[in-house]
């Protein structure tokens, strides 16, 4: 299941710089605007301690990660929907992602100036979605034209659509994204094909100074606040000591400077897995003496279409899957002691995966 999130900013906000700390590809940060030209993509392994921990009852030859695509787009300015600093040229690149990771800028530095001479990252959050919207409104317009075409033709469908599509315009002419936009999940089939960018969920980062690592400051304080009930989506991370770190490749060195930060964890470990959870996305596990390895599903799938992230064989021929609960294997430490104490579980088709599954699938094609 091939996941995707883009990293979006103004110039300047660090974006980049945590890109670099997060994936697997390295893009060069600069303190000059529109200094790059297109968009960076790395792939980041999604952090899960649980696989260490299967791995050392089971003792297999590799341990392999599930994964999420990481897209680094060119810093964002005023204007951009209509052709200023890079233009259009991330646009494309935002709609084909899954969600959005904002960064906002929430520190300052005499040496590394803001293209809007100030520190506001409440300002900042709304240029970006203004230009998202601006963008979005333009691809509603294209559709009305369309549809009124078809209308013309007695397209049955077509006055419904124009109907769902003057929705979306209204509520993004009020400069609101239009994921909140009040329409049915039936009726949202008439902009799935136009890939609306605030459609798009969104994970805000809020970049702050060293001192504010722990805590956060008053800048991402103003945008919790600014954010209401989307408060929740925020996490607060220092661009620079996430650098630090991540040139650090001895364990007990990172943890180390972890501890004299006063953090338990990298910050950009938090960022991954809020991304993940930001996409309504858990994890399943196999587990062998070739691998112990994680796989990525959306919440609510069963168990065939677990088995089809695998490999479409394994959909088609579902006969049924060999289920234990993580915390059930970390108890009984075996499959046999997992059965002996009624923890194995035969699934059918309607079974729903939960998170942390160790699954084995019985199928036949």
């Amino acid at each position: 299941m091939g996941l995707t999130c883009g990293i979006v900013g103004l110039t300047n906000s660090g974006k980049t710089t945590i890109f670099n700390c997060i994936s697997s590809s390295k893009a060069q940060a600069s303190s000059f605007a529109f200094s790059a030209s297109k968009s960076n993509i790395g792939m980041v392994s999604v952090p899960d301690e649980r696989l260490y921990q299967l791995d050392a009852l089971v003792k297999s030859l590799k341990v392999i990660h599930t994964t999420v695509d990481i897209v680094d787009i060119p810093g964002l300015a005023k204007g951009a929907s209509k052709g200023e600093g890079v233009g259009n040229n991330f646009l494309g690149d935002i709609r084909n992602t899954d969600a959005i990771i904002h960064v906002l800028r929430c520190f300052e530095d005499p040496q590394l100036p803001h293209i809007e001479g100030s520190i506001d990252p409440v300002r900042d959050m709304e240029l970006v979605d203004i230009e998202l919207m601006a963008k979005d409104i333009e691809s509603v317009d294209k559709k009305i034209s369309r549809l009124e075409k078809l209308l013309k033709s007695n397209d049955k469908d077509a006055k419904r659509g124009l109907e769902v599509l003057k929705i979306y315009k209204d509520h993004l002419e009020n400069i609101k994204p239009a994921r909140t936009a009040q329409v049915s999940e039936d009726d949202k089939r008439f902009v799935d094909d136009i890939f609306l960018l605030t459609m798009k969920p969104v994970l805000y980062v809020c970049n702050v100074d060293d001192a504010s690592a722990t805590t956060g400051n008053r800048y991402s304080t103003k945008v919790i606040e600014a954010l209401g009930e989307e408060g929740h989506r925020v996490l607060v991370i220092a661009g620079a000591i996430e650098s630090e770190i991540s040139e650090l490749e001895d364990e007990a060195d990172r943890t180390e400077f972890l501890n004299e930060v006063g953090l338990v964890e990298p910050g950009v470990n938090k960022l991954v897995r809020g991304a993940y959870d930001l996409l309504n996305l858990q994890t399943f596990f196999t587990a062998g003496p070739k691998e112990v390895r994680a796989w990525t599903i959306h919440k609510g799938m069963t168990a065939p279409q677990a088995a089809g992230v695998i490999h479409s064989d394994l959909e088609r021929g579902f006969i049924r899957a060999e289920v234990i609960k993580f915390d059930d294997y970390m108890k009984y430490k075996t499959e046999h002691a997992c059965k002996e104490a009624g923890k194995f579980h035969v699934e059918g088709k309607n079974y729903i995966v939960g998170d942390g599954d160790v699954l084995h699938i019985r199928f036949n094609v």
